[in-house]
C-alpha cells in the first residue's frame, strides 16, 4: 500500500498501534495532544503534524483511536473537523471503542461527503497492540473493509467483518459485556477455593481443562503469581484499566436500556466495577476485581 498513513490518538493503544505499522513500512503522519506521545512515534520514524487536520490533509488513509464518541464525533464532525479536511478517496478507520450510534451518525456523515468509513474497535489491551496480536471487528461496506484488511494484519492477529456501520462497536460492547462477567466470575471461583484451602494454581489449572475454562484463566489469571506475565503478577498494571472496563460495560447497559434487552450479569459486573473504581483502582488493570470480591465480607 502506497501513500501516506495519519494516525491520531497516540495513547496506550495508538502508540503501539502505530508503532508496528512504522516497523512494517509504512508511512505515518501522527498527532496526539500530548507532546511526548508524538515525540515517542517520530523517534520510530513518524513525522509530527500541528493538528489532526494537518495530520490528515494528504493521508490515503486515517486511522483514530481516541477515549469515547464525543472525541471521535468532534474530531470527524466538529469545527475543521477531518471530513472537511480530507481528500477525496481518503478511507476513514475509526479504533475507538464508542457507542454504535456515534460511530453511525459520523461514518453516515462521511458518506454524504463522497468518504468511506469504517469503526474497527479492538481487542486485545495494550500486550496485544504491542505485539501486533490484536482482534479487530469491523462494521462497514465490505469494499472498505478490504482495502483496511493489509493494516489490520499488521496491527492484528485476525480480524471479522460484523456488518455494516456500527456492527463493529456493537460486537465489541457485547464482547467487553462478556469479558466482564467472566472476569468477575473467575474472580469468585479462584477465592471461593483459596477459602477452602486449595493452591490457586491448581484449581486454575483444573477449570481451564474442565467446563469452567475460558480467556481469564487461559491468559490472564487474576491471582498473583498463578501467571507470571498477567497483570496480577505485576501489582495489577493495567493492560485494560478497571475505567475502561467500566466505560465498556456502561455502553452495553445503555444499549440493553435502549434496545430492551435484560443483561442482568452485565449490569451486576457494571456495579461491581463501579464500586471498585470509586474505591481508588480506576487505574489498576480490571482483572484486580479479585482484590474487590477478595474483600467481600459475608459477616
Amino acid at each position: 500500500m502506497s501513500g501516506t498513513i495519519a494516525f491520531i490518538g497516540l495513547g496506550n493503544m495508538g502508540a503501539p498501534m502505530a508503532a508496528n505499522l512504522i516497523e512494517a513500512g509504512y508511512t505515518l503522519t501522527v498527532f496526539d495532544l500530548v507532546e511526548q506521545a508524538m515525540a515517542d512515534a517520530a523517534a520510530l520514524g513518524a513525522k509530527q503534524a500541528g493538528s489532526a487536520a494537518a495530520a490528515a490533509k494528504d493521508a490515503e488513509i486515517v486511522i483514530s483511536m481516541l477515549p469515547a464518541g464525543r472525541h471521535v464525533a468532534d474530531l470527524y464532525m466538529g469545527e475543521g473537523g477531518l471530513l472537511d479536511a480530507v481528500g477525496k478517496g481518503t478511507l476513514l478507520v475509526d479504533c475507538s471503542t464508542i457507542d454504535a450510534e456515534t460511530s453511525r451518525q459520523v461514518a453516515e456523515a462521511a458518506t454524504e461527503r463522497g468518504l468511506s468509513m469504517i469503526d474497527a474497535p479492538v481487542s486485545g489491551g495494550v500486550n496485544g497492540a504491542k505485539a501486533g496480536g490484536l482482534t479487530f471487528m469491523v462494521g462497514g461496506e465490505a469494499e472498505a473493509v478490504e482495502r483496511a484488511s493489509p493494516l489490520f494484519d499488521v496491527m492484528g492477529k485476525t480480524y471479522f467483518h460484523a456488518g455494516p456501520a456500527g456492527a463493529g462497536q456493537v460486537a465489541k460492547m457485547c464482547n467487553n459485556m462478556l469479558l466482564g462477567i467472566l472476569m468477575t466470575g473467575t474472580s469468585e471461583a479462584i477465592n471461593l477455593a483459596v477459602a477452602n484451602g486449595l493452591d490457586p494454581a491448581v484449581v486454575s489449572e483444573i477449570m481451564k481443562n474442565a467446563s469452567g475454562g475460558n480467556w481469564a484463566l487461559n491468559v490472564y489469571n487474576p491471582y498473583p503469581g498463578v501467571m507470571d506475565n498477567a497483570p496480577a503478577s505485576n501489582g495489577y498494571k493495567p493492560g485494560f484499566g478497571v475505567d475502561l472496563m467500566l466505560k465498556d460495560l456502561g455502553l452495553a447497559m445503555d444499549s440493553s436500556l435502549k434496545n430492551g434487552v435484560a443483561t442482568p450479569l452485565g449490569s451486576m459486573a457494571r456495579n461491581l466495577y463501579s464500586v471498585h473504581s470509586q474505591s481508588g483502582h480506576g487505574g489498576d488493570d480490571f482483572s484486580s476485581i479479585f482484590n474487590l470480591l477478595k474483600g467481600q465480607s459475608l459477616d
